[in-house]
């Protein structure tokens, strides 16, 4: 975040971080929950997010395009990973209720 602009390091620069904590934070959180479906699925949410805010950084040239690219290769493990973790606890969640 230190290499982005000025005009840019508080709004983009701050979102992506404050992003990337809040889907860490959410990831742990299931971890430790007997029913984690409501987590994931934010935690999807916070992936989809944080892909947004790195392909502004790249639009608006923070970012390199190697950069780029492997901030979204990770990103898109990160959502594959996720996703299905969701997909196979949201029936479970949703029939202990």
């Amino acid at each position: 975040m230190e290499k982005f602009p000025k005009s840019y390091r508080f709004s983009v620069g701050q979102n992506l971080v404050d992003t990337s904590l809040d889907l860490l934070m959410l990831l742990v959180d299931a971890t430790y929950q007997a029913r984690n479906a409501a987590a994931l699925a934010a935690a999807v949410g916070k992936v989809n997010r944080a892909r947004y805010l790195v392909r502004m950084a790249k639009d608006l040239r923070m970012l390199n395009l190697s950069g780029y690219e492997f901030a979204s290769q990770g990103l898109d493990e990160i959502g594959r990973m996720t996703g299905g973790w969701w997909k196979s606890v949201k029936g479970k969640d949703e029939a202990g209720r």
